[in-house]
């Protein structure tokens, strides 16, 4: 048997049933590997070792009678920071909210993980507010990436993408906004969906938030997702529940004559890197060979849409910093006080209505641009992860959103997208790319997720500590 922090969910599931591994078992190692890389990567906010030796043993119990809550139960989880759950403190990042009253209940998509019986090993870093992404943040410091230290995990879920390239766990809880389940996951080497909007429910909901999988597999986060996709009455933009098993035939997909737009280039935001380029034109083209039609995809974002989208986030955040006391203002981290204040303190009702009008713009052209397609194939981010201390590429908070060209759209646009990792660049650092499905298409993202998988180039092994 491989190191017990390689195993997959589906490997983890059969050991217990074969009774050659318990959850008991597991969890100790994992929580031991945890400690060895921790001191290096800072990727979890809280680590609750007595209560997860504890389910751990009802899980025991559980698989020992043959009678499971899931195929994930005992299967280790870890949770990111802002998914409230019962008990913990959640601070979103900032060293403004320290100390933190602790959550009296879990989020929606914790308690369906709870409800499974995954063993919950704790919760991830994030930074201030979840608008970096980045994994720096005044409350919980520099998270940092483990394929080379001295990178960046990206962000908002850093914490999440950091633990599941080291290992921590097989299953692993994003937020996503803005990119934030998917740049991380491209820049960590793993996979991760965004879900069509209302798709997993969670609360409070807003536009274009969701909760999704990260994963080192596809397989995993389909597991994941017939439990985050059970209903929520908190949930009220949640999509009417549909009972899909997002595991069945992820290896089934018919990739003849399928449709595929391949966007290359967003003409918006930063310039794509050469290294993010050939990759996605490596993964199109290998699609073209697997039988499918791909057609390039002229880019649909224009900069007046991106910077609308900017200026709304900006907005958003100057709005809540604003209604801290100074004290609290303080301890904001210094980048994201004056990114969200530069401008934004002086908008006008005026000014807001017309970037809302940029994010609505955005929305309308991405279902338009993907109309054509089954899926549309693209690069996550433009860049190669940066420099792990910086809080976006560029350090510059009056510019700090044009790495998101790629994927924000379809925060806006409410339609599955993910990130596989596709390759590595010269200098070893994981390169993913993107897959956009139509609106309430997440089966079938998951499904040309795990063909990609099987048509990508001989991976590298996962990073470890030497």
């Amino acid at each position: 048997m491989a190191a017990l922090h390689e195993l997959t969910a589906a490997e983890i599931s059969a050991s217990f049933e074969g009774g050659q591994l318990s959850p008991v078992e597991l969890t100790r190692a994992l929580l031991a590997h945890i400690d060895t890389w921790e001191p290096r990567l800072h990727a979890m906010y809280l680590v609750h070792r007595d209560a997860a030796l504890k389910q751990a043993r009802d899980s025991e119990g559980r698989w020992r009678v043959q009678a499971p809550l899931s195929p994930l139960d005992g299967v280790p989880v870890t949770i990111k920071e802002n998914i409230h759950t019962a008990g913990d403190p959640a601070p979103i990042g900032t060293a403004a909210n320290l100390p933190a009253t602790a959550q009296t209940v879990d989020a929606p998509p914790a308690a369906r993980l709870r409800q499974a019986g995954c063993v919950i090993l704790g919760k991830t870093t994030m930074p201030d507010y979840g608008m970096l992404s980045s994994g720096v943040s005044s409350a919980h410091g520099v998270t940092r990436n483990p394929w080379n230290t001295q990178r960046n995990t990206s962000g908002s879920s850093s914490g999440a993408g950091a633990a599941a390239a080291a290992g921590y766990a097989p299953l692993h809880l994003g937020t996503d906004i803005g990119g934030s389940v998917r740049l991380p996951a491209t820049h960590c080497g793993i996979f991760a969906l965004k879900p069509s909007l209302g798709r997993v429910p969670v609360y409070p909901p807003y536009m274009g938030r969701v909760t999704g999988p990260m994963t080192r597999d596809v397989e995993a986060a389909a597991a994941m997702m017939n439990w985050l996709a059970l209903p929520d009455a908190r949930d009220f933009m949640s999509l009417p529940y549909r009972p899909i098993d997002f595991t069945a035939q992820l290896d089934e997909f018919n990739l003849k004559g399928l449709r595929i737009g391949f966007l290359p280039d967003m003409r918006a935001g930063l310039a794509v890197h050469a290294e993010v380029r050939a990759a996605a034109q490596a993964a199109a083209a290998a699609l073209g060979g697997a039988g499918a039609v791909v057609e390039e995809l002229q880019s649909f974002l224009t900069p007046q849409m991106l910077e609308g989208m900017a200026r709304f986030f900006e907005a958003r955040s100057c709005n809540d910093f604003q209604q801290l006391p100074p004290e609290r203002q303080q301890k904001v981290l210094p980048f994201i006080a004056e990114w969200c204040t530069w401008r934004a303190k002086d908008f006008s009702g005026r000014d807001v209505i017309q970037a809302y009008a940029q994010v609505m713009a955005t929305r309308e052209a991405a279902v338009a641009a993907c109309e054509p397609y089954d899926y549309v194939l693209s690069p996550v981010s433009p860049i190669l992860p940066y420099e792990a201390e910086l809080p976006c590429p560029g350090n510059d908070p009056h510019n700090a959103l044009p790495h998101i060209a790629f994927t924000v759209p379809y925060n806006m646009s409410e339609q599955p997208a993910a990130s596989v990792n596709w390759s590595f660049s010269t200098d070893g650092l994981p390169i993913g790319v993107q897959l956009i499905g139509r609106r309430f298409d997440d089966a079938g993202v998951l499904k040309l997720a795990r063909a990609i998988e099987q048509l990508r180039p001989v991976q590298k092994a996962w990073p470890g500590l030497a």
